[in-house]
């Protein structure tokens, strides 16, 4: 398939993908101006932006949160930054996050438009980057061709690949592999990506390693978690990340670790469960999924109203066996006060979660089976016994009660953990020498 082709597709079927589009965004939730006219790259009266700023594309939140290191790292070497997103999950954490560096124009949102070739030239007229940033994998024809042609260099950072996707991505033919070739350079997280992306026809790869070992993590939620659990004096199991399904899964195996043994471990500490759902459109689904299942459950919402580490918001937890997570924006809290991390997104398949975060606080972690989107980290990180993986939410359940019950593997794994992601450190610098040395060559 040509890129023609492709774009005359897009068209014809557009009524098609704008009518799923606004189904997504009305399952999700949230501010996605879905037949907004920024998402066909009209600005009408806007005034122009300030021109030469670089361009970071980071389609959801996943992404803008793996994206965080090196936007900040942009910011602190003085760089003017435009963040775009697809999503309006990735569009809210941007903006909670930024907040600050929005407000004194340091950094600026738009959404990226649609892939057609009209709003992609207006797009780039309008915002005029000097460079652009494209986080993971997420590539358009048509806005690839357009920076080309606007002479703005592309770079794929942090850029991942699956075997599953390689395949896939193969059947589109000599479009995605026109595609791939008009990037400017292209950093992978492992050699195995980097291999693959050369197959889709990608040059100038290298390997930098993955952005989410560079995370910054915020001390006052890491020392407020902390503080937290020490003074509940209870053992705490931290369920991240839970996608589709996978709540009802581990209610379930909540439900029967309740119903058939005491609600301590060996040392006679209550054991609290944190529920953490990945999307905000699931908070009040797992509630309900709780409330059927009779289990008392308090949540994070309510504790930071009774003020958060108050005595009231400590007693609210004590006849809890479940504390939902229906707050955004504090993973560091909860893994801070959690003695141990089953992480989501990896009992179904779903292609697994972000398990760093975690390791990087000293939390054990366990995944399930589904993991193709973190496959060598996985592999990586249990070849240094910072994890285990294993099949089913029973099973997740059961690991974490034996390590609760054995301190001492409990403290190792943790250690190799954050070992582990010391390791790994220093993809965000590397990628950031490349980009400014990309810079001056930069058509503006």
């Amino acid at each position: 398939m040509s890129r023609h082709l492709y774009s005359w597709l897009l068209r014809l079927l557009s009524p098609l993908l704008l009518a799923w589009m606004g189904l997504r965004a009305h399952r999700a939730g949230g501010h996605w101006e879905v037949l907004g006219a920024r998402r066909f790259g009209w600005y009408g009266a806007a005034p122009q932006p300030q021109s030469g700023c670089v361009w970071v594309h980071a389609v959801s939140l996943g992404e803008t949160r793996a994206a965080q290191p090196l936007i900040q790292a942009l910011l602190a070497r003085g760089h003017c930054v435009l963040l775009t997103h697809l999503t309006a999950s990735g569009r809210a954490e941007g903006q909670r996050v930024y907040a600050s560096e929005i407000a004194q124009g340091a950094l600026r949102q738009a959404w990226l438009p649609y892939d057609f070739p009209g709003a992609v030239r207006r797009f780039l007229r309008h915002h005029q980057p000097a460079l652009g940033v494209l986080i993971e994998r997420e590539l358009w024809p048509n806005l690839v061709h357009g920076a080309q042609q606007a002479g703005i260099p592309l770079v794929l950072a942090s850029a991942r690949l699956s075997q599953a996707s390689l395949q896939s991505t193969l059947r589109w033919g000599g479009v995605m592999r026109q595609t791939y070739r008009g990037l400017t350079r292209v950093y992978a997280q492992s050699l195995a990506d980097a291999q693959r992306l050369q197959q889709l026809g990608a040059r100038d790869v290298s390997v930098s390693g993955n952005f989410k070992f560079d995370l910054l993590l915020d001390q006052d939620k890491v020392v407020r978690g902390r503080a937290f659990s020490a003074r509940l004096e209870r053992r705490i199991v931290a369920v991240a990340s839970t996608r589709e399904g996978e709540d009802a899964d581990f209610i379930r195996a909540l439900v029967h670790y309740l119903g058939t043994r005491p609600h301590a471990d060996l040392s006679g500490a209550p054991i609290l469960f944190l529920l953490i759902p990945r999307h905000p459109q699931r908070f009040e689904q797992a509630a309900d999924q709780l409330a059927a299942a009779g289990l008392p459950y308090v949540r994070r919402s309510q504790l930071l109203s009774l003020g958060d580490g108050s005595s009231s918001a400590l007693a609210a937890c004590q006849e809890a066996a479940v504390l939902l997570g229906d707050t955004l924006g504090e993973m560091p809290w909860y893994y801070a006060c959690s003695q141990v991390a089953i992480v989501g997104g990896s009992f179904a398949p779903l292609g697994g979660q972000n398990f760093i975060e975690a390791c990087a606080l000293g939390c054990p972690v366990i995944v399930g089976p589904h993991v193709a989107n973190f496959q060598q980290a996985v592999a990586d990180a249990l070849v240094a016994g910072a994890l285990v993986q294993v099949r089913d939410a029973d099973h997740a359940v059961r690991q974490a009660l034996q390590w609760l019950e054995d301190p001492a593997e409990l403290a190792r794994v943790g250690a190799a953990g954050q070992y582990w992601v010391g390791q790994h450190r220093g993809a965000v610098a590397r990628v950031l020498d490349g980009i400014e040395a990309l810079l001056p060559q930069a058509v503006i």
